[in-house]
């Protein structure tokens, strides 16, 4: 076993040990937003033709899902080794700053995959959800969790204690998310907040996630996965550069 796997795989077995905590409770969390915007909402809002709302809103739940735990997975193993001390353990390792960006984002999209499959089994019940485009699917869902790994990566790198942390996920990644259009198509929002949403990038990941299943979307699938493509490298030049020089983690 070389570096990066060892590592990868003690990533893996980081949050599956305490699976109950880290998989298990964000899908009880998305049955929950499941259960109440779709009861209220089921006979008051169409998004799609031929399509109800419980329909439309289970991708969105799973690729939010998918998106908040491959954050949460490497942000947290960053900052935690960071505050408890052994992150000089690894550090002491001849492993290369690439190990660490494919270990570190790798388990954050095994963590983001495995939420959001159990999401996808669990809220299957509801509502009859069809995958027109599979391939799609699979290709912004593995995408978007190595995104948002990627930048909770960042954001472990950057943040000193849980507070920061905290705030960064508050008041970036949690508005980001919601305002992405996991409950509503933008077309039913004012013109402003329609162009708003385009500066999104989020809007694109679940834009297209959804188009995989119903084979509609409110822009081009290939629009969408040229831009989370080109925002995915952008970060992570910066986190390879990052974690290059030894930002915040060497002294």
């Amino acid at each position: 076993m070389t570096g990066w796997q060892a590592l990868f795989t003690k990533e893996v077995l980081r949050f599956w040990k305490v699976s109950f905590q880290t998989i298990a409770a964000p899908v009880l969390t998305a049955c929950l937003y499941l259960l109440i915007f779709g009861h209220v909402l089921e006979d008051k809002v169409q998004v799609y033709d031929q399509v109800s709302y419980t329909s439309f809103l289970i991708p969105g739940l799973v690729m939010m899902s998918v998106l908040q735990n491959a954050f949460a997975n490497s942000s947290s193993s960053i900052i935690q080794s960071k505050i408890m001390g052994n992150l000089i353990f690894i550090l002491l390792t001849p492993l290369s700053h690439r190990s660490w960006f494919i270990a570190y984002v790798g388990s954050s999209v095994v963590r983001g995959l495995a939420v959001g499959l159990g999401v996808l089994l669990v809220t299957s019940w509801a509502a009859p959800v069809q995958m027109v485009a599979p391939v799609w699917i699979i290709a912004f869902a593995v995408l978007g969790a190595a995104m948002l790994g990627t930048l909770g990566l960042i954001a472990g790198l950057w943040a000193e204690k849980f507070d920061q942390m905290a705030a960064f996920q508050n008041f970036v990644i949690m508005p980001m998310t919601f305002l992405s259009g996991v409950f509503y198509s933008i077309h039913s929002l004012p013109l402003f907040w329609q162009a708003a949403s385009h500066f999104n990038p989020f809007f694109y990941m679940i834009d297209g996630f959804r188009y995989g299943f119903f084979g509609v979307s409110d822009v081009s699938p290939w629009l969408s996965l040229g831009l989370v493509g080109t925002a995915w490298l952008m970060v992570s030049a910066l986190a390879l550069h990052l974690l290059r020089i030894g930002y915040k983690i060497r002294g």
